[in-house]
């Protein structure tokens, strides 16, 4: 999932489309609905209240055994995590039950929902705002791990390869690592966690702290890794196939939901 940067803060492509649509929605419910203020913004804050719970319920169902691990990421609405169909079903659901006194404003207002959501998926088609995955293969960079020997990027492919870029001052990256230690234990995967812009003390003070052990731990503190990615901002993670192209990649916090699919597509 792409994003930009708003200052300090990461915002998810998606949402911001989310956002665009949602506007259009409102605009188009006040010029088309014919309902009083009052009634015509019950129904808008209680689609988008219904959009936002059924969305997220239907995504923890489809992945109920990643967040039987750990339930109150459910709760978590600001992490990635959201289905478009069952938010779509239940925004509709919203619309025909608080108008079903109103036929003609209610048949009307799922004409505008249903097209507000093909608006979005048009979005999420075009990426007007994206700027693709970059790079398109495994960077040819050469950086230092923690004992001081040099890693070439390139040359760890051979299987699938997961490169994360953190830093100790950045809270969601910090939050993410146990689950890359985890994914790293795995003999199908390998994990590299690439500090950006730190010297060494402060990296492996915090990773013995923490009790995090990576096989491939390194230091770019030049940030040369997020010029080469064009990261937009930390934590940013891709994924390789054993080949070395570009799979994914997210800006942004990981969730277990998120890697269990990436890993799961990449099997057999």
């Amino acid at each position: 999932m792409d994003a930009i940067a708003l200052g300090p803060v990461l915002v998810p492509l998606p949402r911001l489309y989310a956002l665009a649509c949602a506007l259009l929605l409102l605009a188009a419910g006040a010029w088309l609905l014919g309902l009083p203020g009052g009634r015509r913004a019950r129904w808008f804050n209680g689609l988008v209240i219904a959009w936002i719970v059924g969305a997220r319920l239907g995504h923890v169902a489809l992945n109920l055994a990643a967040y039987q691990a750990d339930p109150l990421a459910a709760l978590k609405l600001w992490l990635p995590g959201y289905h478009g169909v069952f938010g779509l079903v239940a925004a509709l659901a919203w619309s025909a039950w608080t108008l079903r006194d109103r036929l003609g404003a209610m048949y009307r207002a799922l004409g505008l929902t249903l097209g507000a959501s093909l608006v979005w998926l048009g979005l999420m088609s075009w990426a007007p705002l994206g700027s693709g995955i970059t790079p398109s293969a495994l960077p040819d960079l050469t950086l230092e791990n923690l004992e001081g020997e040099p890693v070439d990027l390139a040359g760890l492919s051979g299987q699938r390869v997961i490169v994360n870029l953190w830093a100790t001052w950045c809270p969601p990256c910090r939050r993410e690592l146990p689950l890359l230690a985890e994914t790293d234990a795995r003999d199908d995967i390998t994990v590299v966690v690439v500090n950006q812009g730190e010297d060494l003390l402060p990296v492996a003070r915090y990773l013995d702290a923490q009790g995090l052990a990576f096989e491939h731990a390194l230091l770019d503190p030049r940030q040369s890794l997020m010029v080469e990615t064009d990261a937009p901002g930390l934590p940013t993670t891709l994924l390789f196939d054993a080949e070395g192209r570009t799979l994914e990649r997210h800006v942004g916090e990981l969730t277990r939901a998120l890697l269990d699919d990436w890993l799961d597509n990449g099997e057999g």
